[in-house]
């Protein structure tokens, strides 16, 4: 145990920088829950619990939103009592707890928010509410203790976005999809194939062992020159594939299967590593920094870290790659961005309110949905 903090806390708060955040996560289909420290200046993950939900939703090749919530609703409170046991902090001895009030499903990002504040209140500490996508782009800050600015992209089930990070509350965004996540690609990909759920590791299973030149897959947008992508054509095109081979043969083999999971695997990268290319061009215009991070579950596809890498090496930048833990959905995340809210004095009270849609770059034009719900992006 660190210190001995369970017991002296308080003691060392007054010796030392300690700030000490518990993250609760639930914005789509991971529970989650941590206990993060921050120890003059760097960061100490003292706990993170992540109960996945991964069995109740692969039949349905998807995540359904009621199963979720309903789920989330049984595992938070559990969820949160084992990451304080595995700190070896108790509740009344963090500083504040730090939820994610979106953007996401909202059944989840409600129950997360309500326990939240049943927390706060119990023990008298700040409730800070986090953006989903704010968490993920304030991870190297956690993980490899990087100064602002730096170039993130985030590209998940969800989210695909390049962004300036420029502080913990400001970020421009540079570009992103216009229509569907690389994520959710992959998810339907493997849907389309038989490969089961979650598609993202299923299929770059699959590609291993495939021909990522049979198929000659469209890269979307790129004859545009801006940093926008699109990945709902890629998705008609693999189907279209697959029903040919299926016309022509009656079915598709292992090796068709492969075959179509390669070629869309790398058209993806290419698609992403061009973008990444242009994203940084316009980066470098306004700073020094060389710094290009990478975080969401997708951020994990050896291929594509693969491509990001030789374009960071291209403009002489270092691609910072979160651990996987930490790339995909998890609460230490919330809980640091937690820590940088704080220490800013930017704290939430009860009236803090659970959105489905919350742009990270408020200034910027919506890219997808609006309406009363408010873009998604």
């Amino acid at each position: 145990m660190l210190f001995g903090l369970n017991n002296h806390v308080g003691l060392l708060n007054t010796m030392t920088d300690i700030i000490t955040m518990l993250g609760i996560e639930s914005s789509c289909d991971d529970t989650a829950a941590a206990v993060v420290q921050r120890i003059n200046g760097k960061a100490l993950v003292l706990s993170s619990v992540v109960v996945g939900q991964e069995i109740l939703h692969e039949a349905y090749g998807g995540v359904v939103p009621e199963i979720a919530a309903r789920a989330h609703a049984e595992q938070l409170d559990i969820a949160v009592e084992k990451a304080l046991v595995q700190s070896d902090i108790k509740l009344e001895h963090v500083d504040a707890i730090a939820v994610t009030s979106g953007p996401g499903l909202i059944g989840g990002v409600v129950s997360g928010v309500m326990c939240a504040k049943g927390l706060a209140a119990g023990i008298n500490k700040p409730l800070i509410g986090i953006n989903h996508l704010v968490g993920h782009a304030l991870t190297p800050r956690m993980t490899d203790t990087i100064s602002y600015p730096y170039l993130m992209l985030l590209v998940s089930g969800g989210h695909c976005q390049f962004l300036a990070v420029l502080s913990e509350t400001e970020f421009d965004r540079i570009g992103g999809t216009i229509d569907d996540a690389p994520g959710e690609a992959f998810d339907k990909t493997a849907k389309l194939l038989g490969l089961g759920y979650p598609g993202g590791p299923l299929v770059e299973k699959a590609a291993k062992n495939g021909d990522p030149t049979r198929f000659k897959f469209p890269r979307p947008l790129l004859d545009r020159p801006d940093c926008n992508m699109s990945f709902s054509g890629l998705k008609t095109a693999l189907r279209r594939a697959r029903d040919l081979l299926v016309k022509e043969k009656g079915g598709i083999s292992y090796q068709d299967q492969s075959d179509l999971c390669a070629s869309f695997q790398i058209a993806v990268a290419d698609t992403l590593a061009e973008k990444a290319n242009r994203a940084i061009d316009i980066f470098k215009k306004t700073t020094d920094s060389k710094n290009f991070a990478v975080a969401g579950g997708v951020a994990a596809n050896t291929v594509i870290k693969k491509e990001l890498e030789n374009i960071a090496q291209k403009h002489n930048f270092t691609l910072l790659s979160p651990p996987l833990k930490y790339c995909t959905d998890n609460a230490a995340m919330i809980a640091w961005a937690g820590i940088e809210r704080y220490s800013a004095g930017l704290v939430d009270d009860m009236t803090l309110a659970a959105r489905p849609r919350w742009p990270i770059d408020h200034k910027a034009k919506p890219m997808l949905g609006s309406g009363k719900k408010g873009a998604k992006a």
